[in-house]
């Protein structure tokens, strides 16, 4: 009996014996994949990291690339500035020769009006030379040079020509020129015009002639 007893307990004791190997072994292997699995996951991340920082790199650059050289912006506002110079340049230019011409063309051409307005006028007097011919009545011939006298008023004054009044009008070096002093007038007709010896005339209120005058002394 004492020997089966013996027996049953050494069994026992190889029986916890081999349960506690297996254990060890079973902790010790799975320690083993744990920490052969942890310096993966340590790469894993390591890596995501970096293309994080890749990531970061390249949007910066592109940034960086999308922002103008202040170098390279002012070259390109300086042509920019120069075009439209040489723009207003050439403008000018042509604005400067279109006025010179214009300018030109009214100095020669400026008087048209004014020759065509008179025309009609020498044809009164073609007609009325041709009359005189024909006819010895002196009454006749005064009133055809009336008649084209006034016309020829009326067509002056269409042009903004008229003549200066002289009559009883204080002298006035501005409209008159005196071309002689007549003494002893009295002192109502000291510094008036007398006489009218050439009748003057404006354009536009411009004194184009003085009219030359006798003055009271």
């Amino acid at each position: 009996m004492k020997e089966e007893k013996k027996n049953i307990k050494n069994d026992e004791r190889e029986e916890n014996v081999s349960e506690t190997v297996e254990k060890d072994v079973d902790t010790s292997a799975t320690g083993t994949d744990e920490s052969a699995s942890s310096p993966n996951n340590g790469d894993v991340k390591g890596e995501d990291k970096d293309a994080e920082k890749t990531a970061e790199a390249t949007n910066n650059t592109a940034d960086n690339d999308d922002e103008k050289d202040p170098l390279a912006a002012a070259q390109e506002e300086i042509e920019q500035l120069k075009d439209k110079y040489l723009r207003y340049v050439a403008e000018f230019d042509n604005y400067r020769k279109r006025t010179l011409k214009e300018k030109a063309e009214l100095i020669l051409n400026g008087s048209e009006k004014a020759v065509q307005a008179i025309l009609p006028v020498i044809d009164d007097m073609e007609r009325a030379l041709a009359n005189a011919e024909k006819t010895e009545d002196a009454t006749v011939l005064k009133e055809g040079m009336e008649l084209i006298y006034q016309k020829i008023n009326k067509i002056m004054e269409s042009l903004g020509v008229k003549k200066i009044d002289t009559k009883d009008a204080e002298f006035d070096t501005n409209f008159h020129e005196a071309i002689a002093m007549v003494p002893g007038m009295g002192d109502d007709k000291k510094g008036k015009v007398l006489d009218c010896v050439q009748t003057g005339y404006m354009l536009n209120d411009k004194v184009i002639r003085h009219a030359k005058v006798a003055v009271g002394q």
